[in-house]
């Protein structure tokens, strides 16, 4: 499918052209959209807007890094949306040159979708080019990167606080699913940062310091982003760490419960065991109250270890 907006001479914004209106009528700036585009309408890449078969054959392969390639004519952006559901990249390709603007894209993008709706209600029709619109687009992809790492972020916190009483396991399964979720992120962030920054220091795009100001509030969106991730990720770092300490320290004190237990009943063990041997000759068996005599000793011990080892401070 193919979406074109143009602007004419006379500043009036016309939406739903053709490829046809585009070979009749001249405008002062044109954006061209390829939403999943058929082959024929790939062809027009190269057929009628002549641009490299390098970039053209970028389009074709998905998921490349973002970039910047400079052409006779024109230039070539690779920029990454990111899916809300799985995180997932979502690739938009951008081919800029002198009055015209065009976009490649394999999947719908609400991006996208959001530029286009812009030029309903737009006043100021005079600033608007094909850099407008490349700001627009780079603008609306950055700023959906924000909703999903504040969704990650309440999450986070939802599992500091334990609010759904959750196990151990549990916890740390989620926990590093939030990790896995910041790392994909972090992934698609710290490229477009990059790319941006080469934006905001290149020569060949004389359009960018005409709104130099927009793109750099950009870039600033995008470190805070970078900055958000990175704060999360040691976040949860540091909740796992705790969680891990915490389960050690169950586990610490379950072996001290049971190593006290059995150190008090070793030497009662011994007293069973010495007078459980089948000895024909033992002297204490013949003691009327030698039965209750073991009992008692067996349970003085028992009690003088218990209060030894409470005075020791091994069951605070």
């Amino acid at each position: 499918m193919i979406r074109i907006v143009a602007q004419t001479n006379d500043n009036e914004i016309v939406i739903n052209l053709t490829m046809e209106d585009l070979r009749k009528q001249h405008f002062s700036w044109v954006w061209v959209d390829f939403e999943a585009p058929s082959q024929e309408e790939i062809a027009l890449l190269e057929s009628h807007f002549h641009f490299h078969p390098l970039a053209v054959e970028d389009c074709m392969h998905e998921l490349q890094r973002p970039k910047l390639d400079y052409y006779d004519n024109h230039s070539f952006f690779v920029i990454h949306a990111v899916d809300k559901e799985d995180l997932s990249k979502k690739e938009i390709d951008i081919f800029l040159e002198k009055n015209r603007i065009v976009t490649f894209h394999a999947h719908a993008s609400g991006s996208i979708n959001a530029a286009f709706n812009m030029f309903n209600g737009i006043n100021n029709k005079e600033e608007l080019d094909e850099f407008f619109v490349f700001h627009q687009l780079l603008d609306n992809v950055v700023d959906k990167y924000f909703p999903i790492v504040y969704d990650i972020e309440d999450h986070i916190n939802e599992l500091e606080d334990n609010t759904k009483q959750l196990s151990m396991e549990q916890l740390l399964e989620q926990l590093f699913d939030r990790r896995g979720e910041l790392l994909k992120l972090r992934q698609t962030v710290h490229p477009m940062r990059d790319l941006l920054y080469r934006v905001l220091n290149t020569h060949h795009l004389e359009g960018i310091d005409d709104r130099r100001e927009y793109f750099v509030d950009i870039h600033d969106h995008l470190i805070k982003v970078a900055d958000m991730i990175a704060s999360n990720r040691e976040m949860t770092q540091d909740i796992r760490d705790s969680y891990l300490s915490l389960s050690s320290h169950q586990t610490n004190r379950t072996m001290q419960m049971l190593t006290v237990i059995s150190v008090i009943f070793m030497p009662l063990t011994f007293i069973v065991g010495v007078y459980g041997m089948n000895f024909e000759f033992m002297p204490e068996l013949d003691e009327k109250y030698g039965y209750f005599v073991v009992w008692f000793i067996m349970l003085a011990i028992g009690t003088l270890m218990f209060f030894w080892f409470k005075k020791k401070g091994w069951f605070d």
